[in-house]
């Protein structure tokens, strides 16, 4: 592969490494904020439900902007998008260094590094690889670039864990703020609009130019697409939702701070072969069918992580395994949307596919965050992340990966909302039972006793 040409002629094995760097930095990046949790709760006199709502924040606006940055890239060239976001990525986290209160901790963390990981992330780059590669390649290719996004994390967790033993998060922060800005500099071999990209290899000329509110008014109308938006959702729960707080809980259940940064860093590692297995899978079965059982593997391995001993071997054996699973559905779920709709605003129409995934991240952290410090910690958490496992397996068996059909003329209203916007509102409901929980303390008897029927965003005075 690494001696192959892209669509374009430029070298398929320069295109993977430059999307690979970029991945690799920006989600290596992303990945050590849980590491952050206590060092800055700590620092600024807060409580891991506000750390984890701005967790929240920045997940949320990187889903929003991602659209946005996807349908730029198409029409101006995914390098100038990719720079933009790592310069602005870089000058977030030197902001976030400098925070003296939650107020500017939520602009920096929060708000402006949502937006800027928006421009600098991987939905920009598997776009760009996507059309750039052969037909027969693009599965491959964006297992390669979602697998080495994860050397990233398994290289900067620990060290970035080092780093704050020695000198604290403010400093280690501001470094890390040196290598992101980095990202610059790999962006290069993706240069290119996605028109001349067409032009280039003759696609544009095979068949007419489509709208990007053509594409729009199809995918909306689209059973398949929309619920692949909703099962996209699970994911975005899970991996924010662990990648936040393993390490905050391996401290509650008594193993090591060390141990549980090192089964997070196993995540990326393990992800590695996941992501390259499940693109060299996709290539040859069903994308549908693979989903389906990532999801619900997912669901067993959390099941079993939850009921076993919690011990340092229990946490690396779940390290290893969710990393497995981790982000092998990212290629998978690119490839269906390029099946679906082609290459000529896969940007865009990923974009909004992955701003179902950070709706669900926004859920996951913020659940997390607030049950945290409650009796139960974390476990009515991991018991909705085992349920929507569950219901994305499901739901992947009924998604079409052909090309999504022309949608109704314009008198016909038929409403093909149902199945998707029922899943999530079954998602979100669940969340948000599990939020207004009134917290209990449990009596000399064993009993629980009720202390607050108040929602958690309106805690008791003191807690």
């Amino acid at each position: 592969m690494l001696t192959m040409r892209t669509l374009n002629g430029r070298s398929l094995g320069l295109v993977i490494a430059a999307g690979s760097m970029i991945t690799a930095i920006s989600l290596g990046a992303r990945s050590t904020f849980g590491l952050y949790l206590d060092p800055v709760v700590e620092t600024l006199g807060t409580d891991r439900g506000t750390f984890s709502l701005v967790i929240a924040v920045q997940n949320l606006l990187w889903g929003l902007s991602q659209p946005l940055a996807g349908a730029v890239a198409d029409r101006f060239g995914a390098a100038r998008v990719l720079g933009a976001g790592g310069v602005g990525y870089a000058v977030s986290l030197l902001i976030m260094s400098q925070a003296q209160s939650t107020g500017v901790l939520f602009l920096s963390a929060g708000v402006l590094i949502g937006i800027a990981t928006g421009a600098a992330s991987f939905s920009v780059v598997l776009a760009a690889v996507g059309r750039m590669a052969p037909p027969q390649r693009v599965s491959m290719a964006l297992g390669i670039v979602t697998a080495m996004g994860s050397v990233g994390q398994f290289v900067l967790v620990p060290l970035v864990g080092e780093l704050l033993d020695r000198y604290g998060w403010r400093i280690t922060v501001s470094l890390l703020s040196m290598v992101v800005v980095t990202v610059a500099g790999f962006t290069w071999p993706l240069r290119g609009r996605a028109i001349d990209q067409q032009q280039q290899t003759g696609e544009a000329s095979t068949r007419p130019a489509v709208p990007l509110r053509s594409d729009l008014r199809r995918a909306a109308h689209s059973r398949s697409y929309l619920m692949l938006n909703a099962a996209f959702f699970v994911c975005g729960f899970h991996v924010t939702f662990i990648g936040i707080h393993l390490v905050a809980y391996g401290g509650d259940v008594g193993v090591s701070e060390g141990n549980a940064r090192f089964a997070l860093a196993l995540i990326g590692l393990f992800n590695i072969i996941g992501s390259l297995v499940a693109g060299f899978l996709g290539s040859r079965f069903r994308k549908t069918y693979l989903l389906s059982i990532i999801y619900g593997l997912r669901a067993i391995s959390i099941t079993a992580f939850v009921l076993l001993p919690a011990t340092t071997t229990t946490f690396i054996a779940f390290g290893a395994t969710i990393g497995l699973l981790w982000l092998s559905t990212v290629p998978l779920t690119g490839g269906i949307v390029a099946s679906q709709f082609g290459t000529t605003h896969s940007g865009t129409l990923f974009g909004i596919v992955f701003l179902s995934h950070q709706l669900g991240s926004f859920t996951g952290v913020w659940l997390g965050g607030e049950l945290a410090d409650r009796p139960d910690g974390y476990t009515t958490v991991w018991w909705i992340a085992v349920g929507l496992g569950v219901l994305a397996a499901v739901l992947h068996l009924g998604i079409d990966e052909s090309p999504a059909p022309q949608p109704p003329a314009a008198g016909d209203r038929r409403i093909v909302l149902s199945p998707a916007g029922g899943v999530a509102a079954v998602m979100l409901t669940v969340g948000g039972v599990a939020a207004v929980q009134p917290p209990r303390a449990m009596g000399a008897d064993g009993t629980g006793e009720v202390l607050s029927h108040l929602c958690v965003l309106h805690p008791v005075d003191g807690n």
